[in-house]
């Protein structure tokens, strides 16, 4: 298989690239930043395509003699610097509309297949139980922008298969984590400050967590196996925000730090995103982020894992190797991996670990 592949540099585009590889693969990766790529990707034989998903037109030919898409690509930080008008206008182009131009350019260059990478944050509150793919979205969706962007995404992708012939598979991920997290993502700065001491506490809120290159293998899955127009849920395992805190204190030493109010903790995002906007800056805590692990809205991956056959790594090892990553580039020192689990972490992993079935 050919594979065309955006978002190539970010967490999840970069395992996914690096699976595709090893799994005998051929690969074009996108990628707005030349120098980015070289760092993220650069030990790779992936071939590099500079482009923006906002000039799909730009780079479209690139796809031709491609049997796959893999669109991992979409804007999600929270900026402040142009007020959220401006920030929906961005998620607009990117996110949805953006969508449906690089399936048209797809089709058009002849791909056999794509895979949506959506998120598992459109899946709202099922009673008691964790929310499925027939669940609709959290009233919260209307407020995290981000999310509210990827229903809206959905949506266009449903509409575009009504006229169109490329069958295209939704793959909605939990929050990730896992190594090559070189941006870093939010969840890989959590597990930075928690290394690092610098995490002031955490508060009672959570969500189901999965490993990157689990995502990546449900999306190459899903090429064989996939349903056209059909969602899949790759939500990996429910997971407090305390769990997470103490599996890497077992497996650095690190101090677990104390809890917080909740209250507290909206108050100090509230103080979060005012900074950023007066500063013209960025936060990863917003009151809409804290609301949704607040809610510790959880979902049930029971149909990727029947249909595709996924299995989900547990925490511990995500997060063991997450934090070797960052060792071995430097953003963690050498002494971080304490080896509390023995001189062999990862043999004693599943037994240590905190991870909850969802």
């Amino acid at each position: 298989m050919k594979a065309f592949v955006t978002g190539s540099t970010g967490l999840l585009g970069n395992n996914l690239v690096r699976l595709l590889l090893a799994q005998g693969h051929e690969v074009k990766a996108l990628a707005r930043s030349a120098d980015k790529a070289e760092r993220t990707l650069g030990d790779t034989s992936a071939e590099i395509v500079l482009g923006d998903m906002a000039d799909v037109a730009g780079f479209a030919h690139e796809m031709a003699g491609c049997d796959a898409l893999f669109h991992c690509a979409a804007y999600f930080r929270e900026y402040y610097s142009a007020g959220e008008e401006d920030h929906w206008r961005i998620l607009q182009k990117i996110n949805i509309d953006g969508v449906v131009n690089i399936l048209t350019a797809a089709e058009a260059q002849g791909v056999q297949k794509a895979v949506h990478v959506s998120s598992s944050g459109v899946i709202g509150i099922n009673g008691d139980k964790p929310g499925n793919e027939s669940t609709p979205p959290d009233p919260l969706t209307q407020k995290n922008l981000y999310f509210k962007s990827k229903v809206l995404a959905e949506k266009a992708v449903q509409d575009f298969l009504k006229t169109h012939q490329m069958p295209v598979v939704l793959i909605l991920p939990g929050w990730m984590m896992g190594p090559n997290d070189a941006a870093p993502t939010d969840s890989g700065q959590m597990i930075l400050d928690l290394v690092n001491g610098e995490m002031p506490g955490v508060f009672d809120g959570g969500t189901s967590v999965v490993d990157a290159r689990d995502v990546a293998q449900a999306m190459i899955d899903a090429i064989e196996y996939g349903r056209s127009g059909e969602r899949y849920i790759v939500g990996g395992r429910a997971q407090k925000l305390i769990d997470i805190a103490q599996t890497v204190s077992q497996l650095t030493g690190a101090k677990v730090p104390r809890t917080i109010p909740y209250p507290l903790v909206l108050a100090m995002a509230w103080a979060s995103e005012t900074k950023a906007r007066l500063t013209n800056s960025e936060t990863l805590m917003t009151v809409t982020g804290v609301r949704t692990l607040h809610t510790y809205l959880t979902v049930d991956s029971s149909k990727v894992q029947k249909e595709l056959g996924i299995t989900f790594r547990p925490l511990a090892e995500t997060i063991q190797d997450e934090i070797e990553w960052y060792t071995a580039n430097g953003q963690l020192p050498q002494s971080t991996n304490k080896q509390a689990l023995g001189n062999n972490p990862k043999q004693n992993i599943k037994s240590n670990t905190l991870a909850k079935t969802s």
